[in-house]
């Protein structure tokens, strides 16, 4: 039944609501000079997700009333059906980032209500992202609006999911539950899944001990307990792939972390923090010899509007700018995942031929350097061989030749 679907989003539908409760993402921000934003997907297969760019005139029809054939543009990671984007994760060109994460327990749409703004849960992200430019513009239009179960495609149930949206001023997570939509301040700026997010934060109490410093004993102090190692900072962070270990987890990476203000050190610290929660296969067994994976993980400049990606099977860093993009166009704009492992190859025979030419005319030029220094200054043999042995370790061969020419002469 799922091959022969031609519309592929309903497999995703069908899959969620089966394996709901096993599906394992975790989002994170993240703010240097610039701000970050990003997310893992961690299913046991790909459903062919795609870089997507939504270009400013692409026309956005809501499902129960409402249309804009202008709005910002954004770029996100989306399973594209019938040409509409399902959008997982994506950044607007304000700033502003969202990720759709999985609640499969606790998750309740609202019925349709007239008089209200109904929106569907799968449009929710273009909804959000098309109109408003910070976290207190969407918080103000999510108040108001009855979040409902529509699906895209009638014949299946909905995906049950919250969302964390954030921009640089911070980070709110959005939960459709049963007593209503909640909408709650996310001060560490993280979001995995179940259970919901006053419960996660609350759990967070169990761990107010842990540091990054070496530990010390307050265990008791009639026993001699020490660090017997270094390198034992964390001691006591939860190691296992539950959504509320790695809640905790990356609330502590992320809010521990330090690196450089640059774009390079601010995206290769961004992928480090989601590291520490990746899913590697043979982990997490989610039926009979299947593995849950970290699918793809995502990193977006939420200021420059670029989106960083790697896969589970490329681990190189991806960049897409939609900035490079015609923003004013009508089109969506895709880019399927690099999912080839790109390893950096050893250097080419002409790479290789012109790295030897180099290293034979720096040999030559050292030789002739200390051959007319030891000439000169016979008494400095021993100062020379030192200062060369130092500044160049070929320059200690190059003396070695210059003596024993000079015995010959």
């Amino acid at each position: 039944m799922f091959t022969t679907s031609a519309n592929r989003y309903t497999i995703i539908i069908i899959a969620e609501e089966t394996f709901g409760r096993l599906i394992m993402c975790t989002a994170a921000t993240y703010k240097t000079d610039d701000f970050y934003m990003g997310r893992t997907l961690d299913y046991e297969f790909s459903y062919g997700e795609e870089i997507t760019v939504m270009p400013r005139r692409f026309p956005l029809k809501f499902r129960h009333g409402g249309r804009t054939d202008e709005h910002y543009a954004m770029i996100g990671t989306a399973h594209v059906s019938d040409g509409y984007p399902m959008y997982y994760d994506a950044v607007n060109e304000k700033g502003l980032g969202m990720a759709g994460l999985n609640f499969a327990v606790s998750a309740h749409y609202a019925e349709l209500q007239d008089g209200k703004q109904n929106i569907a849960q799968f449009e929710f992200i273009p909804w959000v992202l098309s109109q408003y430019a910070t976290i207190e513009q969407a918080r103000s239009a999510i108040e108001k609006i009855n979040l409902v179960g529509t699906t895209f495609d009638s014949r299946y149930p909905a995906a049950k999911m919250h969302w964390i949206i954030a921009d640089k001023s911070g980070a709110i997570t959005v939960e459709p539950t049963e007593s209503g939509l909640k909408i709650y301040d996310n001060a560490p700026g993280v979001l995995t899944n179940e259970p919901p997010f006053d419960m996660q934060m609350f759990n967070l109490n169990n761990y107010m001990n842990l540091s990054p410093k070496q530990p010390q004993n307050s265990f008791s102090n009639n026993l001699g307990l020490a660090a017997y190692s270094r390198g034992m900072g964390g001691l006591g962070l939860p190691g296992d792939l539950s959504s509320m270990s790695r809640f905790v987890r990356a609330a502590f990476t992320k809010l521990n972390s330090l690196s450089g203000s640059t774009e390079e050190e601010s995206v290769g610290q961004f992928f480090h923090i989601l590291g520490a929660v990746e899913q590697v296969r043979g982990c997490c067994e989610v039926a009979e010899g299947k593995y849950e994976i970290t699918i793809y993980t995502s990193c977006f400049n939420a200021d420059k509007g670029v989106y960083y990606y790697t896969t589970y099977n490329n681990r190189r860093i991806t960049a897409v700018d939609m900035h490079r993009e015609n923003l004013d166009s009508a089109s969506l704009v895709k880019y399927p995942m690099l999912d080839k492992e790109d390893i950096l190859q050893k250097m080419s025979d002409e790479d290789r031929q012109t790295a030897s030419r180099r290293d034979f005319y720096v040999i030559i030029i050292c030789v002739y350097a200390c051959f007319n220094t030891y000439l000169l200054f016979p008494d400095f043999n021993d100062i020379l061989s030192i200062a060369c042995a130092d500044s160049f370790g070929i320059c200690r061969i190059s003396l070695i030749v210059t003596k024993a020419y000079r015995e010959k002469l």
